[in-house]
Order: structure tokens, then sequence, then C-alpha cells
């Protein structure tokens, strides 16, 4: 296990620490950290940076998985919980078992959880919002503090 130090003690490339604490306002907690890049050339991610040549440096440095065909996490039952800047949003799927949750295209390697731990990451609003409608959209039935809805 790293010690908790700031990504750039680990990443010497100034650019590409900057990176990937750009990436880390999409890290959504759910067990472990889960970053959801779901368009990579959607306008939320690349307003911030986060491209595909982007995410490719980060694959190259190790902190991330890229996987085109993305990725998805199983067998949830009926209801679960996802944390973001430590606030619950609630997740109600069709089934009553056997869901699923599609996570995107990157995942972060064990030293890019690491890393996430030591980040100061700040929070992004219109990101979370992205996300609600986007569960919204896949027939998900979502509740939050934070859900302006």
């Amino acid at each position: 296990m790293l010690p908790d130090k700031a990504p750039d003690s680990y990443i010497p490339d100034k650019e590409d620490s900057a990176c990937f604490v750009s990436l880390c306002q999409f890290v959504w907690i759910q067990g472990e950290p889960l970053p959801l890049i779901y368009e990579v050339e959607n306008e939320i991610y690349t307003k911030q940076g986060i491209d595909l040549p982007a995410l490719k440096r980060l694959e190259a440095i190790g902190v991330i998985s890229l996987e085109s065909s993305g990725y998805v996490k199983k067998r949830f039952g009926r209801h679960t919980r996802l944390f973001y800047h430590g606030k619950p949003t609630k997740i109600q799927f069709p089934l009553e078992a056997n869901n699923q949750l599609d996570l995107g295209h990157v995942l972060l390697t064990d030293l890019g959880k690491a890393l996430f731990a030591g980040c100061n990451v700040k929070r992004n609003q219109e990101f979370y919002e992205y996300i609600l409608e986007k569960w919204l959209q896949q027939g998900m039935v979502v509740s939050s503090i934070l859900a302006s809805r």
C-alpha cells in the first residue's frame, strides 16, 4: 500500500498528475472508487481535460484500465447506494435481482485507487446531474438528498 501522498508524488509528469486529479472528479464510490466515464468524447468530460488521448496517457502510466466495450458491475439486488463526495444516492433497479450497473469505459488500477485516496478532488454538480439523468434513462429510480427532482 502506498503512503497517503498527492498524485504528483507518484506521477512525475505534472500534466499527467493534473489529468489524473481531473479524472477523479468523475469518481463515485460503491465499495471501491469507480470513475463513471460513459461517453469519452462528451463535453461533460472533455471540458475538464478528459478525452481519449488523456485516458490513454493515464492508462500508459498505470493508473487506469481503459476498455472500449466498457465495464459492468453485476449481481445487484433491487436497491443499491453509490456515494458522490460522501453523499449517498440510492438506485432502484427495474428487476428484483440480477441487475447490473454500467460503469463506463474506465476503471482505476490498484495504483489509481491508492492515489485517489490522497486526492483533493472538487465536486462537479453538472457531472452529478448528468449521471442521475443517465441512470433515469436506463430505467432506474434515483433518490438523493442532492437531487434537484
